[in-house]
């Protein structure tokens, strides 16, 4: 196990933002193992984040600032006691004073998975999309292992630190990471990209996050898209980029100087007598991606066609939990845009006309809505709304569909499943952010299940 503490040893790093989805306390644990001394600070208090500081209390050398930051912990105070580096978590602020302050007093800030990325022997492959890199991290990932490939799966992966798995990483390892907008903003600092990059989709997203400076609905287009194109900016000859046909042309004429080898992944490219477990063209156009991933590394096609039609649905993305009750269920957790439940009722188009049950509904991210609901009133017979700022904006609009709002998610499925027959399907997509009415999107998903469980 190789050992980075002359890289950490001695220096004093903050951590910005510690969450509840492991990646903060894992970064942690791992700077303090290598003899870093760190603090942490988070806009959460001590009573919100009692479940990773608890894990982190044994360390001696990590120190807590919660309930707010302060300028001191990323720029020191009268040029003393200035940080060695800063790591931020993903979701801070483009232009935070604080991020600011640190780079104006000279202090190095990065993110972890970056970090990993710029210090790892691995061979690195980021993928990233508006929609679709979940699906395409872990395809990949399954590929290659069924290959016989010794592979690390991290990025925007549920409770892994990516930083944290550095001294296990090899020289023949393959880190496959999926990387959002924000994890992709590190990348930048360290002008690093991955040598293998997939963007498998573009679109409207976050936009709450990139409006919030002011920027109008088109800069902040521009702007997200600039965060994701990090993914192969900073590549060379050598490597290789994946593009999904759905943005293929956006990014082609957007950056017309890119570096690297250039490959489009069309859903044509997937064999048509392979028996594929995902439904929807969108999910065809995922593996496509992934196939086209893989190729510089020679693996046999049996191998491939079998890893394709043994994978199993990423959880919280269309994935399928199976007859409840006598109704087919789905469960879509993870589409927090309007985009996404479009694809999902799309997707699930084949069964009888108006015969889904929709679980929808949360926080607003100030995306259109047009489309999803003219695909209500094609797909939907019933919509069952979960409060929040983007169900207020949209629920007075459906037309021609039952609806019913519920204040938590007990209410959501009991009534659900109370208007389902046999020959619906009960679907759960959100296509809001879980804000508000959850701790985070991985608690909204877990509660519906949950409930799912007690029927």
């Amino acid at each position: 196990m190789k050992q980075y503490t002359h890289y950490f040893k001695d220096k004093h790093i903050t951590v910005m933002g510690l969450g509840l989805l492991g990646r903060g306390v894992g970064d942690a644990r791992f700077l303090a193992e290598q003899g870093a001394k760190v603090l942490v600070t988070d806009l959460k208090t001590e009573d919100e984040l009692r479940e990773s500081v608890e894990q982190l209390k044994e360390y001696e050398n990590i120190s807590f600032v919660l309930g707010g930051h302060r300028e001191e912990d990323f720029a020191g105070k009268d040029g003393e006691n200035v940080p060695d580096m800063v790591i931020k978590a993903a979701g801070v602020p483009f232009d935070s004073p604080y991020v600011q302050a640190a780079q104006n007093a000279g202090v190095s800030v990065t993110m972890s998975t970056a970090l990993f990325a710029k210090l790892t022997p691995a061979t690195i492959i980021g993928i990233t999309g508006t929609r679709g890199k979940s699906t395409v991290t872990h395809l990949v990932a399954d590929i290659l292992e069924a290959s016989g490939k010794n592979v690390f799966r991290g990025g925007n992966v549920q409770g892994v630190s990516t930083l944290e798995h550095l001294p296990e990483s090899t020289e023949g390892e393959v880190a496959v990471l999926e990387l959002d907008s924000w994890q992709l903003q590190g990348f930048s600092e360290e002008k690093i990209s991955p040598h293998i990059a997939v963007f498998a989709t573009f679109k409207a997203d976050h936009m709450n996050y990139y409006t919030s400076t002011g920027l109008s609905t088109g800069k902040a287009m521009d702007r997200y898209l600039e965060d994701k194109a990090n993914i192969f900016k900073y590549q060379t000859a050598d490597d290789l980029l994946v593009l999904g046909e759905q943005c293929a042309e956006i990014i082609q004429e957007k950056y017309s100087n890119i570096k690297s080898n250039v490959g489009i992944a069309s859903a044509n490219d997937v064999p048509d007598d392979w028996s594929l477990p995902l439904p929807g063209e969108h999910n065809r156009s995922n593996i496509a991606c992934a196939l086209k991933a893989v190729e510089s590394f020679d693996i046999p096609s049996a191998t491939i066609r079998q890893a394709v039609e043994n994978f199993k649905s990423v959880p919280g993305r269309l994935e399928s939990i199976g007859l409840v009750s006598g109704v087919e269920v789905y469960n879509d957790n993870n589409a927090t845009t309007p985009d996404a439940t479009v694809v999902a009722l799309s997707a699930l188009r084949s069964k009888a006309s108006k015969s889904v049950v929709l679980i929808a509904g949360g926080a607003d991210k100030g995306l259109e809505t047009n489309e999803l609901l003219e695909a209500i009133q094609k797909y939907c017979r019933t919509v069952v709304w979960l409060p929040g700022t983007g169900t207020d904006r949209i629920k007075d609009s459906v037309e021609g569909v039952e609806t019913f709002e519920v204040k938590n998610m007990q209410e959501a499925v009991e009534k659900a499943f109370d208007k389902a027959e046999e020959t619906d399907t009960v679907l759960f997509s959100p296509a809001f952010a879980s804000f508000g009415l959850f701790k985070n999107e991985y608690d909204r998903g877990e509660k519906f299940l949950q409930e799912i469980q007690e029927l």
